[in-house]
């Protein structure tokens, strides 16, 4: 077979056939010269001194550039400014850019109720675009018991601060800790004042950390995950009451599920021991009846003894060196 009908087969060029088959030599590339407006070595080394002085360090090329014109000295371009300062490694941000310490993760341990509260704002849509009411909720983070809320028309710290100090007030107890996030409510002064008084801990999220406030927002979520949250409401009152009527049952009916599926209100008011032992002998009676319906012997679930917002890391203790 000819080369002409191999390639035809191959669907492979005959130039291409040829030219692999007798490559050419390599050319060896001689270097560009360097063209007659390029700066010197010695000069450019000029130019990156002048655009390190002191005056210059925080400026970029365009500002520099123009106020050694205005003082009538020209250095070279602007352009040339910029590829000298990349191939020192300074082209990127040469301002000085503020720093900011890293913020405290919090930890927080609960082992009763009225121990540590955490609060928050969400917004509810009301009759027209744009427009939204402010739901407070302040939560103790042992019992999941919502201890105050209020809908606002909109978010205030003055109207913030009462709701705390109303809420203080019901329960009779003064918190050890009040968690929130670094709303501008949150971190007002009065806010502030109301709980330093009493000698109570503040805490805050870390900026843009939701899992540093995990109460709150997933209390949040089972009310926007709620079937009968209306999609918009037609006035402050009715937003109330559907408030009011959601969080009575949330406190009384609702078993939620990081407490060993009780009510809010029976952990926080101390009936939870009880429900449990009952639901212990209900268990038992049917695992009597039919105890080859089981894998094991049932129990119901546990109350968790110790809550937290972000789990505290145990101190590791110093070795002792044996002499």
């Amino acid at each position: 077979m000819t080369t002409t009908a191999a390639c035809r087969l191959t669907g492979r060029s005959r130039a291409t056939h040829y030219r692999r088959l007798h490559p050419a030599a390599p050319k060896e590339r001689t270097s560009r010269p360097a063209p007659a407006s390029a700066l010197s070595p010695a000069e450019r080394t000029q130019v990156l001194a002048l655009m390190s002085q002191p005056q210059y360090v925080d400026l970029p090329p365009a500002q520099i550039w123009a106020r050694e014109l205005d003082e009538g000295r020209y250095w070279c371009s602007e352009r040339t400014m910029y590829r000298i300062l990349a191939a020192a490694g300074q082209s990127g941000e040469r301002r000085r850019q503020a720093t900011h310490p890293a913020k405290t993760v919090p930890q927080l341990v609960a082992t009763a109720p009225c121990q540590v509260l955490t609060w928050d704002i969400t917004k509810l849509r009301g009759p027209n675009k744009g427009e939204w009411y402010q739901l407070y909720v302040i939560i103790d983070i042992y019992s999941r018991y919502i201890c105050g809320w209020t809908v606002e028309r909109s978010e205030s710290a003055e109207r913030a601060e009462e709701l705390i100090r109303e809420t203080i007030q019901r329960n009779g107890i003064v918190p050890e800790t009040v968690h929130a996030d670094r709303g501008t409510s949150m971190t007002s002064k009065k806010v502030s004042q109301l709980l330093l008084d009493p000698g109570v801990t503040r805490s805050h999220s870390r900026p843009k950390v939701s899992n540093d406030n995990p109460v709150s927002e997933a209390n949040f979520k089972t009310i926007k995950y709620c079937g009968e949250l209306p999609d918009r409401f037609n006035s402050l009152a009715e937003a109330r009451d559907w408030c009011e009527e959601f969080i009575t049952y949330y406190n009384h009916s609702h078993r939620h599920s990081g407490i060993g599926l009780h009510t809010p209100a029976s952990v926080h008011f101390g009936t939870a021991d009880l429900v449990r032992e009952q639901r212990a002998v209900t268990l038992a009676e049917a695992y009597g009846r039919h105890p080859e319906r089981f894998a094991r012997r049932p129990t119901p679930p546990a109350i968790p003894h110790q809550v937290w917002i972000n789990e505290p890391k145990p101190e590791t203790e110093p070795e002792i060196q044996s002499s």
